[in-house]
Parts: structure tokens; C-alpha cells; sequence
């Protein structure tokens, strides 16, 4: 459709395609200094010490899994309320997978859900290895309290904030590591900033930095203080444990480089198209995003929840109708525990009631930095109409 208005999409200026175009005419267009540039751009942006640019923030996830050490017999635990990726990423690593149900209001990981899970999993001997809770839509969790639970359980813990750069967190940006062992940024088109496809793992430990280095690329290191016998010569490198092709290019990294520095410009237009929602959309009968006082949140996504017992149409019809008018909305996530694929390992309907609830009302309405107000108004106009 001509006037379709989608839920999410890329801004590309000419600035980013000079800068990919300048990496096209030189000397490297894979592993050369755009990667480097990149890494600390993004690394100096949310106050960490590292930064491992990846292809994708689901490798990003995988190698910073590995880092921990995560194998069999091990436990990871996650949000339903996400992409799959956030739990396959533990079934890569051989380790099992279960859930914990998400805050009501927040649609982030219920830190009381959390609380309660891990005084029932010490008491069975059966602690997760790994938690990684998931910034939903750009707010972050609760990471002080999180990081206060795992000192005293013991768990590792990797954020995804995928959607969640140019966020903060009690004024910090997220990113910065301050309650983590790592945290995984996406950097796919519809995201905040984007290099088509890509991710990148931060974090403030020089030895999971060293890690994650050699994951990215086949688990090999060309550093003579790393390897186990004296180096042949300047030529020589080492495999010192089973890595990945996960490596991202430096024409992908040039163009994130170049979106790095209109970030804050678009999460600004984000935050406008929020807080326009919230005005335009308040006396219709729904829920509006809620947004928890320690939280600067990105909006990556605006979601809101419709109010099913006061309306005379059935989510899906809403959803559908809206669709069929160029109104790209969208749904996130399906809980990641109906999927045939882990429901085939033993989950089931029922498990986690609250993000079962959450998406048989959700809806992710149009934000992008593209959005201006008059197709937001279309897009208010088309969703005010269907429900009155």
C-alpha cells in the first residue's frame, strides 16, 4: 500500500551512506578499523570498557552465554516476554531453559516472580547459571534489586537490551555493565540505530572481553601471550577453544558508526511520539504504557493493551482491521513458551499467566524516527475508530 505506515523502520541520511561508501573505496571492508570505531563509539556512549561487535545480537547473546561458561546440566532463566532468541541461546550452549512471568505494568521480568522462583530453586538445588533478563520495548528492568539477588545466589547475568540503546537507568545509560556481567545491544533495521543486521556484547571484565573476542571469530588468537606453545612467527595463530563466524563487517560497522551519532536525536523524536501517545490515546478504552520511576526508557516499541470487557471486537479483529487499512501494527512477543518447539520440551499453557494474559491484549502501535504527527494522527484516527 502506498500510504501503508509500518510498525517500526530504518532512517538512512546520506551522512551514514557516505560513511559506507567511504569503506567500500578503501583498503578493508571486513575486520579493519571501522570495527574498531564502531566498538568505541558504542563502548564510550554507555560508559563501559568493552565492546565486541557481532553479527547479530542473537551471536552476541550465544558468545556471551559461552563466556560465562554456560554447558550442560547448567540453567538459564529468561523473560517469556521476548524474542526466542533471549532463551535459544541457552539451548545452544547445551544448558536448559526456563522462564520467569513478567511484571503486570512494566511487562519486564517480575522481580517478586524472580524472588520467589530462586528461594524455590535453592531450596531444590537447582539455581540457574545465568539470567538474562530482557529491557522489553526500551524500559530496562530492575537491575539493582537483580544484582542484589545474584550476589546472593550466585548467578551470572547478561541484559538484553536489544531494544534498549540510548536508554537509561537510575541516569546511567544502558549498556554501561554497572549491575551486569554483560549487556547485548540488536542493531537490526527496525531498531533504534541499525547496521542492517548486527549486535554487540559490552561489558566491563577484560577477561570475558578476551573471551569474546576469540568466540566471535573461531575461537583463535594471534596474541603470543595467549597461546600455549611459542609462536612460528608472525604469521602463526592458534585456536584455543571451539568459536564462530559471528564476525560483523566494516561496511555494517561504518553505517552503525555513522547512526551512533544521531542517537540521542532519535530517541528524543521517540520520546515525543511517546508522550504524544499518551495524550492522544487517553481516554480510549486501553491500557498506556507504564514507565518505572529509575527507567529512561528508549521506546524502541509503544505498546498498548486493550481493554477487551469494554470493547465489542476480539483483539485478533482489531489487529486485523487495522492491518487492513495500512496500519502496520504489531505484536510482542508471542510468550516464548507456546512455541510448539518449547512446548515440545515441556512447557505449557498456563505456566506463566501474566505474559499469557499480556498478549492476548497487546498491541505494538507505529514508532520509528520517520514518524511525524500527521501519520501518527492517521494512525490514532484508524485505532480510535474501532474502538468506539
Amino acid at each position: 500500500m502506498s500510504n501503508y505506515i509500518p510498525y517500526g523502520r530504518q532512517d538512512i541520511n546520506q551522512e551514514d551512506i557516505d560513511a559506507v561508501i567511504e569503506v567500500l573505496r578503501s583498503d578493508f571492508i571486513t575486520q579493519g578499523p571501522a570495527i574498531e570505531r564502531f566498538e568505541e563509539a558504542v563502548a564510550k556512549y554507555c560508559g563501559a570498557k568493552y565492546a565486541v561487535a557481532v553479527s547479530s545480537a542473537t551471536a552476541a547473546l550465544h558468545i556471551a552465554c559461552l563466556a560465562t561458561g554456560l554447558g550442560k546440566e547448567d540453567v538459564l532463566w529468561t523473560s517469556p516476554n521476548t524474542f526466542v532468541a533471549s532463551a535459544n541461546c541457552g539451548l545452544y550452549c547445551g544448558a536448559k531453559v526456563d522462564f520467569v512471568d513478567i511484571d503486570p505494568n512494566t511487562y519486564n521480568l517480575s522481580i517478586e516472580e524472580l524472588k520467589l522462583k530462586l528461594a524455590r530453586a535453592a531450596k531444590q538445588e537447582c539455581l540457574p547459571k545465568v539470567l538474562i533478563p530482557v529491557h522489553f520495548a526500551g524500559q530496562s528492568c530492575e537491575m539493582e534489586e537483580i544484582a542484589a539477588l545474584s550476589k546472593q545466589y550466585g548467578f551470572k547475568i547478561i541484559e538484553d537490551a536489544s531494544h534498549a540503546i540510548g536508554g537509561r537507568y537510575q541516569g546511567q545509560p544502558i549498556g554501561s555493565c554497572q549491575f551486569s556481567d554483560m549487556a547485548v545491544f540488536s542493531f537490526h533495521a527496525v531498531k533504534i540505530i541499525t547496521t542492517g543486521e548486527g549486535g554487540m556484547v559490552l561489558t566491563n571484565q577484560e577477561e570475558l572481553y578476551q573471551k569474546l573476542i576469540r568466540l566471535r571469530s573461531h575461537g583463535i588468537t594471534r596474541n603470543p601471550d595467549l597461546m600455549q606453545a611459542e609462536s612460528h612467527g608472525s604469521w602463526y595463530y592458534q585456536q584455543l577453544e571451539l568459536g564462530f563466524n559471528y564476525r560483523m563487517t566494516d561496511i555494517q560497522a561504518a553505517l552503525g558508526a555513522s547512526q551512533m551519532q544521531r542517537l540521542d536525536k532519535f530517541v528524543e523524536h521517540r520520546h515525543f511520539l511517546a508522550n504524544r501517545y499518551n495524550q492522544l490515546l487517553q481516554d480510549l478504552p486501553l491500557m498506556l504504557p507504564c514507565q518505572h520511576l529509575d527507567s529512561e526508557s528508549s521506546w524502541h516499541l509503544y505498546v498498548i493493551r486493550l481493554k477487551l470487557d469494554k470493547i465489542n471486537k476480539t483483539h485478533r479483529q482489531v489487529f486485523e482491521e487495522l492491518r487492513s487499512v495500512g496500519i502496520g501494527i504489531n505484536l510482542h512477543y508471542i510468550p516464548v513458551h507456546i512455541q510448539p518447539y518449547y512446548q515440545n520440551t515441556g512447557f505449557k499453557l498456563g505456566d506463566f499467566p501474566q505474559v499469557e494474559k499480556y498478549y492476548q491484549e497487546a498491541i505494538s502501535m507505529p514508532l520509528y524516527y520517520g514518524l511525524d504527527e500527521k501519520s501518527q494522527d492517521t494512525v490514532v484516527a484508524s485505532l480510535r475508530e474501532r474502538l468506539i
